[in-house]
């Protein structure tokens, strides 16, 4: 009898702290970030750091609020998912806020917005979203492009990737006619591109506003990052780090210092 009581006052105890906060918060433990290593100037890896504005932003962001981050790299198409079930508690990849998305994870406030461009091979007669019709498309699987593609050129051949490197190789080699993706994305590659080249034939700016992804419920980082997002911004970081990473992309009015 002693021993039954025992057990349910120690599990009581257990319950109690639980719901005190007797877990680790946000400002405790390293947070795991989901992020991609091949899509620059937005996100990717050099000399083995994970940088990029969206990463770079969250590590200022992280240091108003003491937060520890620690990164990893993923495929975009798994990337929420994995916030979902815990594996990351942070995505930070230019992801779109859709009204598909909030249904599994909660966002930030917008710290950017997106826009989008149609990429092709130099020499290639496709010159706007018409063109496309008829043609093998490159998307990122699940993205705004890949949604934009299928509702305003449902006659295209959508071919869809689950990261950017395999969708720039498929353009490069012909085995696509097109890509749909982010303009910085696209312009780097123009940049960037020594065994083919590019070019970018028409970018169009949309609405859908930019955020970084957690778990739904978790209103602690949620605030946290809200919180160290208007630092920044307050500060004139945000508009550094867009200068740096995205100099040729127009600054929205709500993220001017």
């Amino acid at each position: 009898m002693k021993k039954t009581l025992l057990a349910t006052l120690a599990a009581g105890l257990v319950a109690v702290l639980a719901a005190c906060g007797g877990g680790e918060s946000a400002t405790e433990k390293t947070l795991r970030v989901g992020t991609l290593s091949d899509a620059p100037p937005n996100i990717y890896v050099e000399n083995g750091n994970y940088t990029g504005f969206d990463n770079e932003l969250l590590k200022a962001i992280a240091a108003k609020q003491n937060l520890k981050l620690e990164f990893a790299s993923t495929d975009f198409s798994s990337l929420l998912g994995q916030v979902a079930n815990n594996q990351f508690d942070i995505a930070s990849s230019a992801i779109a806020q859709t009204d598909e998305r909030k249904k599994n994870v909660d966002f930030s406030s917008p710290y950017n917005f997106e826009v989008m461009s149609i990429q092709t091979k130099d020499g290639s007669p496709i010159t706007e979203e018409k063109a496309l019709a008829g043609k093998r498309v490159a998307v990122i699987q699940a993205t705004v492009g890949d949604k934009w593609l299928t509702s305003t050129v449902p006659d295209a051949q959508a071919v869809r990737f689950p990261g950017y490197a395999p969708a720039l190789a498929a353009l490069k080699s012909g085995a696509v006619d097109a890509y749909i993706l982010d303009q910085a994305i696209a312009e780097t590659n123009v940049k960037e591109s020594t065994d083919a080249k590019l070019k970018v034939v028409k970018s169009f700016t949309t609405d859908v506003p930019h955020g970084f992804a957690v778990k739904k419920g978790n209103s602690e980082l949620l605030t946290k990052i809200n919180e160290g997002l208007k630092q920044v911004i307050a500060d004139g970081t945000w508009v550094k780090l867009h200068e740096k990473f995205l100099p040729t992309a127009p600054v929205p009015d709500q993220f001017k210092a």
